[in-house]
């Protein structure tokens, strides 16, 4: 697989369709679509030079969409997707690792990153990738957890990467 590239607004009807495609085996068409609706064009118009594509000859097989705060010092990872076939084979780790590097390049001194706190998969990769889990309002089977973090009902586990 090459390296990541950076991504382009082109890339977006692909990645929609890529997360509709790689989701469906775990939600209902209608989930799968509007889990796909967390990743408006504004990303790819405004955060193309931090998000990450990887693609071969088939096309788009992984991809990591984040951008570097203008109001602090961090950088924030906001969705990943990998290739099914793909999983398991360290392409996360590749996406992450370029963008926490390239984030240290531009001076920045953190990465965060969100998951709900049921993605125990989200959690172990996470922690594996050495982020810590911020403290929360309330605790979930032992992980701490912020209540109602994007809106009624929709709690989420919090992730702190401090970088050089």
């Amino acid at each position: 697989m090459p390296e990541p590239r950076r991504a382009h607004v082109s890339d977006h009807s692909a990645i929609v369709d890529r997360v509709q495609r790689w989701w469906g085996d775990s939600r209902t068409p209608a989930e799968a679509r509007e889990l796909s609706l967390l990743l408006p064009k504004l990303f790819l118009q405004f955060f193309s030079g931090t998000s990450l594509v990887m693609e071969d000859e088939t096309g788009i097989r992984a991809f990591l969409v984040g951008f570097h705060s203008p109001d602090d010092a961090g950088a924030y990872i906001h969705f990943v997707g990998v290739d099914p076939e793909l999983r398991g084979q360290g392409t996360a780790r590749r996406l992450y690792e370029t963008f926490v590097q390239r984030a240290a390049e531009a001076g920045r001194t953190e990465v965060r990153a969100i998951t709900s706190p049921g993605n125990a998969g989200s959690i172990a990769f996470h922690r594996a990738m050495g982020f810590t889990l911020e403290p929360g309002d309330r605790e979930v089977d032992g992980l701490p957890v912020h209540s109602d973090y994007d809106g009624p009902g929709q709690d989420r586990v919090c992730f702190l990467r401090k970088i050089a």
